[in-house]
Formats: structure tokens, sequence, C-alpha cells
């Protein structure tokens, strides 16, 4: 980005948020001034564009209650039922937050409202860390999945795969990122992952920056070339490509660019081949800035290892988007993951927020409705309040809650900024007590530190509730890792039993007076096999899923998931006493 356009951008940004109440019914007012007489508004509005009647007469909505009109575009049916700009595709969520994939569409402003905030978000982190697109190459992790044909001749895809295919980023690959496109789309996973791992090592002295979508890939990376790198240095050594790489598209892109480093081979091999991997990634690409991926909501688990491995890099999270929505930017990419907000940007769609109450507040007695609650405005939201996000998008999505909870952290001019708190409804329930991915994550939190002290670090964790026996009770999957290479099995059965009373002391009100009254059992954590979470993702790649938008559920719903999980346990621990 040159410096004028940087420059430009910037002051974008403070246009936008400085004007954000009227840019917001400047958007509402020009979606339903064209779609007003598609079949869906019609049945609510009558043909008029007046913001007060969209709030009282069109409904929050769901996926499952637009998925009819999207399946009839996507069958064939013209796209005026839903929108009147025509639809050129669908993006395809992954469906591992909480659900199926969903089909969302994409038209023409859509491709244009996305190039747009690429720009948006990279500029505070050129303003931080430079231009690294000047500076070197990125060694980000990618992977796209086959485009599904929809009867229509519409094609859909996920987002990241269709970013892959457009010819401007295949344009600027060579130059800016160390993986060929062949390695991207690679039908196979793993084969696609050790390519790339070996370009970026090849390429290592021009890389300024490493990354993927989202922290779990990132990890998967770092761990992959834990169990590969001696194998990798023989393939830089020699030249050549291991035979077990059969994609004919990986490997005429190796040809093209391997031959005999013996020299480099040795430098990487002394890197790799020490007692501990702290620090790793800084090692192995010592011009790397910082690391970019996603690290907030449920991908916060994974940044002390992340930190771990990567020892004082910057975790950088650009970015809030979704499938159906671009949200908002990072303002401050030096924070810590902790403690980022996004800064809503007021053009990309319309927001309304739903106040979300404590749920385990005792004295609350009923919760509002969707029906009964009046929807706040993306200016009058309150610091301090928590809101589940609704979007009208220009791509056909009115008042659609997306199904994230958000917390008001700030404002930046006059547009709010937002942390991210859960995905709603991923919930643990026995009985009528609900447990949220937040509550679930404190008592995650609360219980791990007592690893700390021991040289141990909770990698990946997940839950379920069992149900096969009376009272049914939280079970709790974890996968944990020495920090100089101790085994878990060296970790004293007596400390794991303290884990699970302290997950249950920090569980909220109503699981402790459950438990109390024996309406619920106690906590089970079971302890998994190193790489039991690697092959959890492999079973949910295989189902489909891209491994760039994997998000690993909080909550296994499926009986296959769970028989991954559990045909590697390795120690079972339950919480011996009542919570206090």
């Amino acid at each position: 980005m040159a410096t004028n356009e940087y420059e430009g951008v910037l002051k974008k940004i403070e246009e936008l948020t400085t004007n954000a109440g009227q840019i917001q019914d400047e958007v509402l007012g020009e979606i339903l001034s064209r779609n007003a007489g598609t079949e869906y508004l019609r049945g609510f509005l009558h043909g008029q564009t007046e913001k007060q009647l969209f709030k009282k007469n069109v409904p929050i909505v769901t996926y499952e209650d637009l998925k009819p009109y999207i399946d009839r575009i996507a069958n064939g049916e013209t796209s005026d039922i839903l929108l009147a700009e025509p639809i050129t595709a669908f993006f395809l969520s992954s469906g591992t937050s909480g659900g199926q994939p969903k089909m969302t569409p994409v038209t023409a402003q859509v491709t244009k409202n996305c190039e747009l905030f690429r720009r948006l978000y990279e500029s505070p982190v050129i303003k931080h860390f430079g231009d690294i697109n000047q500076a070197g190459k990125r060694m980000e992790l990618m992977f796209a999945r086959p485009e599904i044909e929809t009867p229509s001749g519409l094609k859909a895809a996920s987002v990241s795969t269709s970013i892959y295919n457009e010819s401007n980023f295949r344009t600027i690959l060579p130059k800016l990122y160390t993986s060929p496109i062949e390695t991207i789309f690679c039908p196979d996973p793993n084969q696609g992952l050790y390519c790339q791992l070996l370009f970026g090592l090849i390429q290592r002295d021009e890389v300024v920056t490493v990354g993927s979508l989202f922290a779990s890939t990132v990890l998967r990376g770092v761990k992959f070339l834990e169990n590969h790198w001696q194998e990798l240095c023989y393939d830089i050594k020699t030249g050549r490509l291991s035979d077990w790489i059969t994609d004919l598209g990986c490997r005429n892109a190796a040809s093209l660019v391997m031959k005999p480093n013996p020299e480099q081979a040795d430098l990487i091999e002394n890197i790799c081949n020490c007692k501990s991997w702290e620090g790793i990634i800084r090692k192995l690409w010592p011009k790397a800035r910082y690391i970019g991926c996603v690290c907030t909501g449920v991908m916060r688990q994974y940044t002390a290892e992340l930190e771990f491995y990567c020892r004082g890099l910057p975790l950088v999270s650009a970015f809030y988007a979704c499938s159906e929505a671009i949200c908002g930017i990072n303002l401050e990419p030096l924070c810590k993951p902790c403690d980022v907000s996004y800064t809503f940007l007021p053009n990309m769609a319309y927001f309304e927020f739903i106040p979300v109450e404590n749920e385990h507040d005792e004295s609350i007695e009923m919760k509002r409705n969707d029906e009964d609650t009046e929807l706040v405005d993306l200016v009058n939201v309150k610091a301090g309040q928590c809101y589940e996000l609704v979007v009208t998008t220009c791509a056909g999505l009115y008042r659609y809650k997306v199904g994230d909870v958000l917390m008001v952290s700030g404002f930046y001019n006059n547009a709010p900024q937002f942390q991210f708190v859960e995905r709603k409804n991923v919930i643990l329930s026995v009985d009528q007590e609900k447990t949220s991915e937040t509550d679930l994550s404190k008592a995650v939190t609360e219980a791990k530190a007592l690893l700390d002290p021991l040289g141990f670090i909770l990698t990946e964790y997940t839950s379920y509730v069992d149900t096969s026996s009376a009272p049914g009770h939280y079970v709790l999957f974890w996968e944990i890792k020495g920090k100089e290479g101790n085994h878990c099995k060296e970790l004293d059965p007596k400390i794991m039993v303290e884990c699970c009373s302290k997950m249950e002391e920090s569980l909220h009100y109503t699981y402790k007076i459950y438990r109390k009254r024996n309406i619920i059992a106690a906590v089970e954590i079971r302890v998994v096999k190193q790489g039991s979470f690697e092959a959890l993702m492999d079973y949910y790649v295989s189902k489909g899923t891209s491994l760039s938008q994997y998000k690993k559920p909080s909550c296994i719903k499926s009986e296959e998931a769970l028989k991954i999980l559990d045909s590697r346990v390795i120690g079972k621990y339950f919480s011996p006493k009542l919570p206090l």
C-alpha cells in the first residue's frame, strides 16, 4: 500500500467513526430502497422504506428462517426473492462453531466491501509494523476446499477459498507469500501443510510475518513441524521432495524452486534439535515482526501455547468478521489478545444489538424474549453492556442474528468498540442450568493455572454433557504438554483432581446449587494423549471443513467426534468434593 493510499485509508477510518450514526442511517436507507420490493421484505414493508417501519415490522431471524429463500435461489429461482442485486455466488460457513454449514449470498457489492475492508484492517497494522508487503513475504498457512456447484449453477465456497480463487490474489501471491497456489489448493491438507512449511523454511530469510486465519491453524502448523522437521531438513538438504507427497501440483511447484542446500538444512536442524521449542517461530523466521491470526473468542485458549512458541512476537488479531457480515477492525494491533477490541465500521452493514442479561443472576426470574426487547442501534450501545449482534446486509440478510455475544469496551470517536464474549447458545446443560462458553472458559482458566508452576501447559480442551448415568455431569477433554518436554504421564494425579475441584469452584451460582442438590454429578476431566485434537481436526476436515476455517467446537455434539477423543483418553479424574 503506497504511503498516500495508507494515509487516505486512515483518514477514511476517522470519517467513518466520526459520522457513525449518519452512515448507519444511510446504509439502512440504501438497503431498503433497493430491496423493499423483494418477495421477502414486501410482506413486511409493503414497498415502504421508513426506518421505524422496518424496526417495527421486520422480524429478528436466524439462518433457519432465511434458509428456505436461500435454498430456492440455490435451486434456480431468481435472486429477487430476497434481494434486488444479482447473486454471483454463495459463501459457505465452516459449521464447526455451532451447527451445519450455512450458505449466504454474495453480490458485487459484497465483493467490493471485502476489498475495502482489507484496506481498512491492514492500515493500523501498517501504522505499527510498517508495510509488510514492501518488506518481504508472508508465511501464511492457507487451505482451500473444493467449491460446491448449486443446481442454479452458482458456486458455494468458504470466504477464504473465494479469496484464493480471485485473479488478483493469484497475481500477487508469488511476490507477497511463500506458498505457491498449488499447495493452497492441494486436496490433501497434510500434503499441503507439509509443502507450505517447506517453502516457508526455504524462504525463511524473506519471511516478515507468520500466520493463518485462526490461531488453531498456526498451532497445527507448529506441531506438524515438530513431528516432521527432520524430514523437511532432509528435503532441503537434498533438494528433493519426499516420496509421500504425491500431489502433482505440489511436486511441480517444488521442482521449480528446490535445489540442494545442505547449509540451510543444517542451520534449521540445529534450531529444531533442541530440548525446548520455546521461541521456535522467532528462531526459524528471525525477521518476522508479528504472528497474524484471530486470537479472540474461542481462539483465546490457544494464546498461551502460541506465546510459548513465538516468545515475544506480538499476536495480532486484525479484524472481526464472519461469513454473514463484515464488522470491525483492531485499531491497536499491539495489545494483548485478551485486551483486543474491534471498532465497528458503520459502512459495512446496518448493526443492531439485543441486550443480554446475566444468565446466572439469581435475582432475575424471567428473561426477556427478543420480541419484547427493543433493539439498540450501533451508536446507542452502552459501555460495559453485553449484546447479541444482529445485522442487516446488502446481501439479503435482514435483522439476522449472527449468534455472537459482544461487550462494549469503549468508543473510538462515535463508533463503539467491542470485545468478543462468546457464541450464543454454545452451552452445557444437564438440567435447567446453562453454562456458556464464557463460563466454561473462565473455569478452565482458573483450573489450568495449577499446572503452570509444574511446567505443564493445557494446549487444547473441549467438553460435553455425559447423561449415560444419573445424574449427568460435565466432561472436559484436556490435552496437556510439558514445557520442557516432560510427558503428561509424569503429572501427579492429585493435581488433576485439584483441577476438577477448582473448575467447580469457578463455575456459576446455579451450577453450584444444582451440584449441592445432587442434580448434577461431579465434573470429570479426561486427559487425552498428544495429537488427539489434531485427530479431531482431521475428522472435521475430512467432512468438508476447510483447515483455514476450522474452529474447534467448545462442546462436542457429534458421536463420531466423541469417539475420537474417548479412544485417546489416558486418565480420568473427578472432583471429590462439593464446590463452596
